[in-house]
């Protein structure tokens, strides 16, 4: 993948998009000044309310909800190395939490084509788990936050993650953790970003910690990535989706990654018009920024998206470099924290971004676009990770950026070059849809 350099020409009918269905005029909505943006990132609320009993396929009302008195630890409090939890006020007792973004598929073909090899059935194997189905966990008990400083960042012991979320102890072998059994896990290891949620790859923003006999994630972390996935029907202000917006990467003069059987420019062009078909079959409105092999520039895409409401936004790209293979999916780095295309901090890494204001769907957004490529593409899983490419930083949707494959590895060349990989990329994209619509509030009617 490639940007091509901001162009200041003009806007026109041919560059803005076509819509394959009309998009009614009371949809639209100015996009919000950076002045009135409610940035998500400064608080950093740590997690509240209790698990509910929910379905995968069912779509969730309010009714199903329970609040609880968890405590709530603002940014500034002190640092405490007491690991314990507080029983002082139990939950009901509750069935396991289910991943509503993602599919059953998902995780059997994430365990089977993981980026780390055989690592994914390693943990079970160690701690002497077995793979059946999940069973209901001890009651979930409210939790009081109790964070410990590390590296001069709040982080949070994983047995009270589990506790949290009703899913049992922590089970160790060495640095390697895991909660949960089964097909619904959180797995990881101290001293490193890579976190799996259901053998979903996940790069984590700072490495798990050791700290006395617990390994503990960063508060960072747990907010930001964990709780929009494990309940995204808990993201506040999140919309009814009804339209996509479809950004084919690249285009005209910009051919993005040169590969042995065609341009990047050509095969995110012709993913993008797939997936179009189905998602108006499925009757969803769409937008492309792009329906022809022309230059548009990273700001009249970001214009395109903007002019919109009740949308998700998803760029299409493909990689290119080294010995690299399998897919990836990127969502905007939350503020203060390095991009993962980045070597190192930079000053940009706190910039006020409008994307950031979509920080919870854009996790959400992001883990259900990622979790249906890994079940239809059967590629290697490179993971969810972050960056802020101007398409999904400027955005004011929750936007993600997928890339299918690799055009400078042979196997995934290949793979890129069938009209049958591109079909199930284009079908990945409309279960994700399904899937994020579904978890977050409501099916398509």
């Amino acid at each position: 993948m490639k940007f091509g350099v901001l162009s200041q020409r003009g806007l026109s009918s041919q560059n803005l998009g076509v819509a394959v269905l009309p998009v009614p005029s009371s949809s639209i909505s100015p996009a919000p000044s950076p002045s009135t943006l409610t940035l998500s990132f400064q608080r950093s609320e740590l997690p509240r309310g209790s698990v509910p009993d929910t379905d995968a396929e069912t779509p969730l009302g309010e009714s199903s909800l329970t609040e609880s008195p968890c405590v709530e630890i603002p940014l500034s409090a002190a640092a405490s190395t007491n690991l314990s939890t507080s029983n002082s006020a139990g939950f009901p007792q509750k069935v396991a939490p289910n991943f509503p973004l993602i599919s059953r598929r998902s995780v059997l073909q994430g365990g089977a084509r993981c980026a780390l090899g055989g690592m994914a059935g390693a943990v079970a194997g160690a701690c002497g788990l077995r793979s059946e189905a999940w069973a209901a966990p001890a009651p979930s008990l409210g939790v009081t936050w109790r964070p410990v400083q590390f590296s001069g960042r709040d982080y949070l012991p994983l047995e009270q993650v589990g506790r949290f979320y009703g899913m049992g102890t922590v089970q160790r072998a060495g640095k390697e953790c895991l909660l949960g059994s089964g097909e619904k896990t959180l797995r990881g290891a101290a001293d490193s970003t890579d976190f799996f949620i259901s053998r979903i790859k996940c790069v984590l923003s700072y490495p798990l910690a050791e700290v006395g006999a617990s390994v503990c994630i960063s508060r960072l972390d747990l907010v930001k990535l964990v709780e929009p996935v494990l309940r995204p029907f808990k993201i506040d202000g999140a919309e009814r989706v009804e339209t996509i917006v479809l950004d084919a990467g690249h285009g005209g003069s910009d051919r993005g990654a040169v590969g042995r059987l065609g341009d990047e420019k050509t095969f995110t062009l012709d993913v993008a018009m797939r997936t179009g078909q189905l998602l108006s079959r499925a009757g969803y409105k769409v937008v492309f920024t792009r329906t022809s092999d022309e230059f548009v520039s990273l700001e009249e895409r970001v214009q395109v998206a903007n002019r919109l409401s009740r949308a998700l936004f998803i760029s299409v790209h493909f990689n290119s470099g080294g010995s690299g293979s399998g897919v990836e999916t990127f969502a905007l780095s939350p503020r203060g924290v390095p991009s993962m295309s980045n070597e190192g901090a930079r000053v940009s890494d706190f910039g006020v971004y409008p994307g950031n204001s979509r920080d919870p769907e854009n996790t959400a957004w992001a883990t259900a676009a990622h979790a249906a490529m890994i079940a239809r593409c059967g590629m290697i899983d490179r993971g969810i990770k972050r960056a802020r490419f101007y398409v999904i930083r400027e955005s004011n949707l929750p936007s993600v950026l997928i890339e299918g494959g690799f055009l400078s590895h042979s196997e995934d060349m290949q793979r890129i070059a069938s009209p049958w990989y591109r079909q199930q990329l284009a079908g990945s994209i409309l279960e994700a849809v399904r899937n994020y619509r579904r978890a977050v509030g409501g099916s398509l009617t």
